[in-house]
């Protein structure tokens, strides 16, 4: 029972059927997004959320029972995002497979646009927050959906030196992943970010056509 108790104070209390609460919704979510990204994860407080959305807490929590059901939202649209993302960088790279430079550098962009979006809201969803377990199977999920595209390319690829693509395609995905983190996600300038892509997609193609 607690359990249930614990997965239901992570939904939203009701649905948003008509235009105007689904208006309301989105100036919720959209005052969260400012507010968490502005003062982080603890001082951030679902009074504060309510006060920025210009609504009352009582209709803030018509639909939301707390803030990290909040959270839960962002992330969702969040990981929509990334998705979609991925999968545009996966249609547009993928059968351009002889160019490694450039299916790389499609790869390595998607991913750096994904998490440099809104690099503190960012950091607050997916450092500070706490992941529930929902969450954490979707980023799974779609990392290793990311790991897979980039396996059945290197397989498909005659030019890529790596003998287990299988490893390669993990290696590649989660050097790309960490190095954006630390890089673009923590970065101290927004103007560093195409020279981190470069780098970055120089040491990928770099370790990928390596003897």
């Amino acid at each position: 029972m607690p359990r249930v108790r614990r997965i239901d104070a992570l939904r939203p209390r009701k649905q948003p059927l008509q235009a105007r609460s689904r208006d309301t919704v989105d100036v919720i979510l959209r005052a969260a997004a400012r507010l968490l990204a502005a003062k982080g994860y603890a001082a951030t407080t679902t009074n504060h959320i309510a006060e920025h959305a210009g609504v009352s807490i009582g209709s803030l929590y018509e639909y939301f029972p707390n803030k990290d059901a909040l959270l839960v939202a962002l992330m969702d649209a969040h990981l929509r995002q990334g998705e979609a993302i991925m999968a545009q960088a996966a249609g547009e790279t993928l059968p351009h497979g002889d160019d490694v430079e450039r299916v790389v550098r499609g790869f390595v962009r998607a991913m750096v646009d994904f998490h440099a979006r809104d690099r503190a809201l960012h950091r607050v969803l997916f450092e500070e927050a706490p992941l529930p377990p929902r969450i954490r199977r979707r980023l799974a999920a779609l990392e290793q959906q990311v790991t897979d595209w980039v396996e059945a390319w290197l397989r498909a690829h005659p030019g890529v030196t790596r003998r287990d693509p299988h490893l390669a395609a993990a290696v590649v995905v989660q050097a790309v992943e960490g190095l954006t983190h630390k890089l673009v996600v923590y970065g101290e300038r927004d103007e560093d970010i195409d020279a981190y892509l470069a780098e970055m997609v120089t040491l990928v193609t770099a370790y990928l056509a390596a003897p």
